[in-house]
């Protein structure tokens, strides 16, 4: 359910949720430093000067901020869901599904870290660089690189809980 998440959580879930919650406001962030980026270089344009490297520093932000709300998602039960599917299920069966959901979350994050762990090595490798700053592509990498480690993070916890709720026990 969206915006189930279990606050005032001690130890190291209440640290991994929190800091899933900063890392979403990061990419908040981020995304606003894009949102601006783009005004000052529409502003610019209308007299002449826009900013340069707009699209670039808009790509590698944009990424940096889907990413970064991923495990925000993951932690809420924010994902798309097909409730058509879960309308008539039980409490019980929704909360295996959502433990399925969990652990193929989980398993995406290995992947996808490990994958883009191995771009970014290439990326810094071969010295990529955009176009007209000249921005390494590889430092695009390390936020995103956090974010699925934190999705990953996020997925245990709601395997944890998802596989409590289908038991029937109490949530930490």
């Amino acid at each position: 359910m969206a915006g189930d998440t279990r606050h005032g959580r001690a130890g190291f879930l209440g640290a991994a949720e929190r800091l899933v919650h900063g890392w979403a406001i990061f990419g908040g962030v981020v995304l606003l430093i894009v949102v601006l980026i783009n005004v000052l270089s529409v502003i610019g344009g209308i007299f002449g000067k826009p900013f340069p490297g707009d699209f670039e520093l808009t790509k590698i932000g944009v990424a940096v901020a889907a990413f970064a709300f991923l495990p925000y998602c993951q932690l809420t039960g924010s994902n798309v869901t097909a409730d058509i599917f879960t309308a008539r299920a039980s409490p019980r069966a929704i909360a295996v599904f959502k433990t399925m959901a969990a652990f193929v979350a989980a398993g995406f994050s290995i992947i996808l870290l490990w994958r883009m762990s191995a771009g970014m090595v290439d990326q810094r490798e071969y010295g990529y660089t955009t176009a007209i700053l000249q921005v390494p592509i590889w430092l695009g990498f390390v936020p995103i690189l956090v974010s699925l480690f934190l999705l990953f993070v996020a997925a245990l916890i709601s395997l944890l809980d998802g596989g409590r709720k289908s038991l029937g026990r109490t949530i930490l």
